[in-house]
């Protein structure tokens, strides 16, 4: 019986079908949970997207429902909410989950990896219990997933267009893809240059040639509809919304100081920093090891771009000055398209895997008895960061470790 049912798993269909069948059930537990029980199941985020949502239909900015610090995209797209149902935004999330997982297959396929293998490693995501319980809880960093994904998915295809359009939409969702520019830009520029290596030519003629390795049709033509998509929808949403727009959108996220315990290194320093005049430019500064992380991994690994996107976010996320639980999607939505690169063994992986879990258990600790218990466990949570920090940068070295480079993708071409 456990055969047939693992042999029917490995078929894509049985596997899309029982997972988005699994999330709705999950959609229409979570009604019935908040329904009849004390604690609801609902995300409270759903109900801040709901309430921008009746804003709108009421002709006024979504911004009127305070902590809504997203774009008004999002709240346009779940007006059903107010009109058809209030599951309407859960499902479209799920769909955008299963979405994610089917991307996923589609990159892995086109990689060569054989349709058996594909089916087992979106598994891992499309039968994840951590994504799955924040979709149908109402949490809309499925979207994000999907255009992130299907990005990547698009510049594999060589659609250069299609990569864009998804590329300029997922930074207007969320600015944190922003990251992703440079290894893109890099893995666009002129193939001949970026391989031409002769020690006995000038300097100046290295780094003119350098810079003349960025001007080329498909770097141009990325950029300009990227951005032009971007600028669009900023544009567009600044004319109808104001400054206002702007700031909870893009600025607030920017300057943001969140004291809260959360499992970010920074957040015990911004508290106790909080009414300080230096507090806003230390939240400043604690973006220069991202940005300095970021650069190298740009850099170093932009010749595959799954796995310089996937050490982007790892590293954007763990050293943010904000980290929370549905931020670790981000990154493990890429995590299945790394996997046939690494020289991991199963139990490597599952050693690595049960760390992550851990650090993230100490962690819980000491935020359950300041949450709920009311003690002053400020400095544990704190010393509880630093551990999953230190967790999470033992997991990327050991990832990087054992990465093996496929073969240099051909040059992407304009369809």
């Amino acid at each position: 019986m456990m055969e047939r049912l693992v042999s029917k798993l490995a078929d894509k269909r049985v596997l899309f079908a029982s997972s988005f069948a699994l999330r709705l059930a999950l959609v229409f537990y979570g009604d019935y949970q908040d329904r009849t029980m004390a604690v609801k199941y609902t995300d409270i985020d759903y109900h801040v997207f709901t309430d921008a949502a009746r804003f709108i239909t009421q002709g006024e900015s979504p911004y009127n429902r305070s902590t809504y610090r997203y774009t008004p995209l999002l709240a346009w797209l779940l007006t059903p909410n107010i009109h058809l149902t209030m599951m309407f935004g859960k499902i479209l999330f799920v769909v955008c989950d299963v979405l994610s997982g089917m991307i996923i297959y589609g990159s892995l396929c086109l990689r060569g990896l054989h349709s058996e293998n594909a089916s087992w490693i979106s598994a891992l995501w499309l039968l994840n219990p951590l994504p799955m319980g924040v979709s149908s809880r109402g949490n809309a960093e499925s979207i994000l997933t999907a255009m992130v994904l299907g990005t990547l998915y698009c510049m594999e295809a060589k659609r250069l267009i299609w990569a864009a359009v998804l590329y300029g939409l997922s930074v207007h969702m969320k600015i944190y893809p922003i990251t992703y520019a440079l290894p893109i830009a890099l893995a666009l520029r002129t193939r001949q240059t970026t391989a031409e290596e002769d020690p006995e030519s000038w300097r100046w003629k290295k780094f003119t040639g350098i810079i003349l390795s960025f001007v080329n049709r498909e770097l141009l033509l990325f950029a300009s509809v990227a951005g032009g998509l971007f600028c669009a929808l900023t544009t567009l949403f600044y004319y109808m919304y104001g400054w206002q727009f702007l700031h909870e959108t893009y600025l607030y996220h920017v300057t943001r100081r969140d004291i809260r315990h959360n499992f970010s290194p920074y957040f015990y320093m911004l508290y106790l920093t909080a009414d300080s005049r230096w507090s806003q430019w230390l939240g400043l500064v604690a973006f220069l090891p991202q940005v300095i992380l970021l650069l190298v991994a740009s850099w170093a690994f932009h010749h595959d771009l799954s796995f310089a996107c996937f050490l982007n976010t790892a590293i954007f996320v763990s050293f943010n000055k904000v980290c929370t639980s549905q931020y670790f999607l981000w990154y493990l939505c890429l995590l299945p398209l790394i996997i046939p690169q690494l020289s991991l063994s199963v139990k490597q992986g599952l050693g690595l895997l049960l760390l992550w879990f851990t650090g993230q258990g100490i962690w819980l600790g000491p935020a359950y008895l300041l949450e709920f218990e009311g003690y002053n466990t400020f400095l544990w949570i704190w010393l509880a960061g630093l551990l999953f920090l230190v967790i999470n940068s033992f997991i990327l070295i050991q990832i990087v470790v054992h990465y093996k480079p496929t073969a240099t993708l051909q040059r992407l071409k304009v369809e």
